[in-house]
């Protein structure tokens, strides 16, 4: 689904500076004194509306969470709803995956979310996929040694793919759920997506990796 350009995003972002950071590059490393504590820093790559990384920050007040958004025009809703909620453990980033080593140092990070990635299908298009190895160097580069990725998607194409392309890195899964809402988990918090696809009756695929 094409996205509705906003024109005014950039500028709405910019008015909430305490929600949206602005140049991000200046808090490498200096994340504990912009959230004013030291609590684990999780963050959300492909964040889209919010609404998953705004109900994981109340349900757990104890950790911080970091939204990361390339599209203006999409994460100004995410503002929006954090605006709404007034959660102190959450901030947005309008930047590029790519840039995540300029933002965090190694170790920085505890765990990276990734919910209903683009699963760019076409084979010409594999290094886009935020499961290709070049992504997952840039997780590791900001995780802790053992640190975590849990992955969640409606796609059984990209699941395999992120799958295999785990297990080629080295990794180690610890979860694996091929129909979540159907599974035992617990404390399971829904993305827009989500939402839309599973009353849809469409299977969600889960899991969590660990890095070695």
């Amino acid at each position: 689904m094409r996205t509705r350009n906003k024109p005014w995003a950039a500028e709405r972002l910019s008015d909430f500076p305490q929600f949206a950071v602005p140049n991000p590059d200046r808090l490498k490393g200096k994340w504990t004194e912009e959230f004013a504590n030291s609590n684990p820093i999780h963050i959300e790559v492909g964040t889209g509306k919010g609404r998953f990384i705004t109900e994981m920050a109340r349900a757990n007040p104890e950790i911080n969470y970091i939204g990361i958004e390339l599209s203006e025009s999409i994460i100004v809703t995410a503002l929006d709803r954090l605006i709404e909620v007034d959660l102190p453990n959450v901030k947005l980033l309008n930047i590029n995956a790519e840039d995540l080593t300029s933002v965090f140092e190694k170790g920085e990070v505890n765990r990276v979310y990734l919910n209903f990635s683009d699963p760019w299908p076409k084979n010409r298009h594999e290094k886009r996929r935020l499961t290709f190895k070049t992504f997952l160097d840039l997780y590791k580069s900001v995780l802790p040694a053992n640190g975590e990725i849990h992955f969640k998607t409606d796609n059984q194409g990209l699941f395999e793919y992120s799958l295999q392309s785990f297990s080629s890195y080295g990794m180690l899964l610890t979860y694996v759920s091929l129909d979540l809402h159907k599974s035992e988990f617990e404390g399971n918090i829904m993305t827009e997506y989500e939402e839309r696809f599973s009353k849809k009756g469409q299977r969600i695929y889960r899991c969590e990796v660990r890095y070695q």
